[in-house]
């Protein structure tokens, strides 16, 4: 058998240790919703060495985003589904080979030596090299962007956005993304520091790879990680130094580092305690400066109230499969529904927070319509002491091509160069008297 750390120009293949690991790491994002997020902080994965997490956590990505046509290209050529496991060493294998630019050869070797080092799958060794060899006589197509998103969201997007526009989206799901980072201050030596280009808005763009830690800057606080359309809704609350913000559902807090950047006095509420212990990590690094709590923000009891009020709600994130492709595939039909009910109770508390002349931003990073043009429909007509303030073309870093009906933002992956998260805001204001 070759050498399973086989390495070239078109591609490498790690030991099995790393290969191991990305079957965990595959499984677990294909069998819950927090499952890649859940086994990534395991002590097992993070005990591996870091060339070997890093390819693992490289492999499992760039599957989730192929898996729509290796598992066409996988069906074509099985008589009968396999078993989970066997299943996913394949995906593992048509990955490497056909998306990482992997030697073919290297990678059937390599996956049928991932097959034979587990008792459950060992059986199945001779399944997975006669499988993967026929596809490297008959490749994949992986050029169809409808091919990269479940039937069921492709066909949601399709009724929101049209076919043309549906397609574009899709095609953003096999690409890598850059790193986008926000800036704590205007500094414009910092982007050629980090190979960076400047966004609209101010956000800056490297293709760095590897520790961010590591990055200039970093131990100084001078930026956290923040992806271009997240860093807009914050914008689009037009805070003031002195005037008091509360930011919902905060950690991890990069929303909250912007509004604290503004010298505004800042709440930064989450029902997490430990996603709250990492947003105080960053303030600590940065510098910045907030108030925080742990709550519930559809059941916080405080009566205060604030000059603006940021509501980033939980939601389907289908927005998000850039840097988060497991979404797509752990995400369910039944969940938006679900999801759009809490998103409506949550803007009911927040607007109860929001002072008489002041601003609320209720945002979500999903492309699905219940979850954002709806409920600032059914938001409105709930409570007509607000009204809608529309956003300016290009706000905030926008692209023009967002800017939606009540001046909200839609924001989709592919109205970016480079790719962007998919986004929904809409900005508030509540009536003086």
């Amino acid at each position: 058998m070759t050498d399973p750390n086989t390495s070239d120009d078109g591609g490498e293949i790690r030991g099995l240790a790393a290969r191991r690991a990305a079957l965990d790491l595959l499984t677990a994002a294909l069998a819950r919703r927090t499952g890649l997020e859940e086994a990534s902080s395991a002590n097992a994965f993070r005990g591996l060495e870091p060339r070997d997490r890093g390819f693992a956590r490289a492999l499992t990505l760039a599957t989730l985003r192929h898996l729509g046509p290796i598992d066409r290209a996988l069906d074509a050529k099985l008589a009968k589904p396999p078993p989970e496991a066997v299943r996913n060493i394949l995906r593992l294998g048509a990955t490497q080979a056909f998306a990482m630019g992997a030697p073919a050869y290297a990678a059937v070797d390599a996956t049928v030596g991932l097959a034979a080092a587990q008792a459950a799958t060992r059986p199945f060794k001779g399944l997975v090299n006669a499988v993967l060899r026929a596809l490297t006589r008959d490749p994949p197509d992986m050029s169809d962007p409808e091919a990269l998103a479940p039937p069921w969201l492709f066909a949601r997007w399709r009724s929101a956005h049209g076919e043309e526009t549906a397609r574009a989206i899709a095609a953003v799901i096999a690409q890598e993304p850059a790193t986008d980072l926000s800036l704590k201050a205007p500094d414009p030596a910092l982007a050629e520091t980090l190979e960076a280009e400047v966004l609209p808005g101010g956000t800056l763009r490297t293709a760095l790879r590897g520790d961010v830690s590591a990055w200039p800057g970093f131990d100084d606080g001078a930026w956290w990680v923040q992806d271009a359309s997240a860093a807009i809704p914050a914008r689009l609350l037009n805070v003031q130094p002195g005037e008091t913000v509360l930011d919902l559902c905060a950690a991890p807090g990069g929303k909250t580092l912007q509004l604290a950047a503004t010298g505004a006095t800042v709440t930064a509420l989450d029902r997490s305690a430990a996603r709250l212990e990492r947003l105080k990590e960053n303030l600590e690094r940065t510098g910045l400066s907030a108030e925080t709590v742990v709550a519930d923000a559809g059941a916080w009891a405080d009566p205060r109230t604030f000059d603006a009020v940021l509501l980033d709600a939980p939601c389907s994130a289908t927005g998000t499969f850039r840097r988060n492709p497991d979404v797509l595939w752990a995400a369910k039909p039944g969940d938006i529904a679900a999801l759009a009910a809490v998103q409506s109770r949550m803007l009911d508390a927040a607007a109860a927070h929001v002072k008489p002349g002041g601003r609320l931003v209720y945002c979500v990073c999903s492309l699905e319509p219940e979850e954002g043009e709806a409920q600032t429909e059914a938001f409105l007509a709930r409570h007509p002491e607000f009204h809608a303030l529309p956003a300016a073309p290009g706000e905030g870093g926008a692209p023009e091509a967002s800017l939606a009906a009540h001046g909200a933002l839609r924001l989709l992956p592919h109205q970016r160069p480079g790719g962007c998260d998919g986004f929904y805001a809409a900005r508030f204001g509540r009536a003086a008297q």
